[in-house]
């Protein structure tokens, strides 16, 4: 069995080096590529509206570069239903998605996706490979509710 050691080289950067008497040589594999950003203010984080909506369509989008739904998402009485588009379908059907909360930044400015208009970003994490998975409250929530 190969030694292994992590080995840091930056923040939340870490290589796994593992030697191999039988190839006489170091491989190596990075795990985390990801750099933490820099500290922000608390008044930093409120400048960016994350709020909770309810999916109530969902259709295909075969024009986009990968794999994506468009979804339309009611965020309540204030702020209204907003389009996103969001390639969600490693992990996700359309007929699964529709009454769903999930998490949106609701205050970018749109963005053109090919030929669709995106209000908002959904918001997500990735999977080992690269796959999104939705973020959302464990119970129901009031659509329109802001994270704090």
């Amino acid at each position: 069995m190969p030694a292994k050691a992590g080995i840091p080289l930056a923040t939340n950067t870490e290589v796994m080096v593992s030697w191999t008497p039988a190839f006489a040589g170091v491989t190596a594999l990075l795990l985390h590529t990801e750099n933490i950003l820099p500290e922000i203010t608390f008044a930093d984080f409120e400048k960016v509206d994350i709020r909770i909506g309810t999916i109530i369509g969902v259709e295909p989008f075969p024009e986009a570069r990968k794999p994506a739904f468009k979804l339309k998402i009611d965020f309540g009485a204030a702020i209204g239903v907003k389009k996103s588009s969001a390639q969600i379908t490693k992990h996700y059907a359309a007929e699964t998605l529709l009454g769903r909360q999930v998490a949106a930044v609701v205050n970018f400015p749109p963005r053109q996706i090919g030929p669709f208009m995106s209000e908002v970003l959904t918001l997500g994490f990735p999977d080992t490979e690269g796959g999104v998975v939705l973020i959302g409250p464990s119970l129901p929530v009031p659509n329109g509710g802001k994270l704090f």
